[in-house]
């Protein structure tokens, strides 16, 4: 597949994304003001592994759909992560071009759903199965249709009743948080090693200088320098979210937490004695944290 394609949609999401993230709007403002470079190190994306018939047969929402999109465009499996206390596994997957494209890696999570409270699995899987027919076509997206493609990253199936939202939110909120947004992107993340600015040399100076901003972060900067990999966070923004509402079947809004904007930078590990590299992978302890940047009680 082409990666400039791949490059495109990406690009069309990143845009899409800043206009609801403001926090990532301000740092792309502080970092090209001070005559930096603005790249994503990874993006981020969150799927329930679940079985769905549909009119083209049964179909995978978890990772085995996104991941589809993701090989389709090129990428390839670099990596895998298991969350056993929140019912979560993880892939991440690299493009062979990505250096000549500057292509980001993708992080693609699942929630097993199966895992889950019989009861919790009931109500994902009767809001999750009942897709609308014109959101069918997102599951079986046409390559050379640049706009449907990028339809891929929203939420397939119907509005979510808010009793179903709340009571998932108590078990996951991980759960509760796919059912509300889909495949809408959960994350971008500023790669600190590109940014070319002595303004803002590492992660703490980029870090301290958002908070000097007014922007909301994460206290703690995750991993250290043996591990390869440091990172942190915005809070997650709230915004108005569509619900139906139990008495009425009407068409409500409820206000619920959408994404942060992440930064990371990598440093060079020795893997292999005597083979030194940047460490290109993620810590599952890391990425356990900001999977709760989402919660709807982290930002209170």
């Amino acid at each position: 597949m082409n990666p400039e394609l791949a490059s495109y949609l990406w690009e069309a999401l990143w845009q899409e994304y800043k206009a609801r993230v403001n926090y990532a709007q301000i740092y792309q403002n502080m970092i090209t003001n001070a005559g930096g470079t603005v790249a994503n190190d990874h993006i981020a994306f969150r799927s329930l592994r679940l079985l769905v018939d549909t009119p083209q047969g049964k179909i995978n929402l978890g990772i085995n759909h996104l991941g589809q999109i993701a090989t389709a465009l090129g990428y390839e499996v670099a990596g895998e992560y298991t969350f056993t206390a929140t019912h979560l596994y993880a892939r991440h997957y690299q493009h062979p071009q990505a250096a000549e494209f500057d292509l980001p890696k993708l992080f693609i999570s699942e929630l097993i759903v199966d895992e889950l409270p019989e009861n919790i699995a009931q109500l994902i899987y009767q809001t999750a199965s009942k897709i609308p027919h014109p959101k069918l076509s997102s599951l079986t997206p046409s390559f050379s249709d640049e706009k449907q493609l990028k339809q891929i990253f929203s939420r397939p199936w119907q509005v979510p009743r808010r009793s179903v939202v709340e009571e998932v939110n108590k078990i996951t909120q991980y759960g509760a948080w796919v059912l509300l947004h889909g495949y809408a992107v959960n994350h971008f993340t500023g790669y600190i090693n590109r940014q070319n600015t002595p303004a803002y040399p590492d992660i703490d100076t980029t870090a301290d200088a958002l908070v000097k901003l007014g922007v909301p972060m994460k206290a703690e900067i995750e991993g250290d320098v043996t591990c390869g990999l440091r990172q942190t966070a915005t809070h997650a923004v709230s915004e108005m979210v569509i619900v139906l509402d139990d008495n009425s079947q009407a068409e409500i809004q409820i206000p619920w937490t959408y994404a942060y904007y992440e930064i990371a930078q990598r440093y060079i590990v020795e893997s292999e004695p005597g083979k030194p590299k940047l460490f290109q992978a993620f810590l599952g302890k890391n990425a356990q944290h900001l999977f709760e940047m989402t919660s709807t009680t982290r930002q209170k």
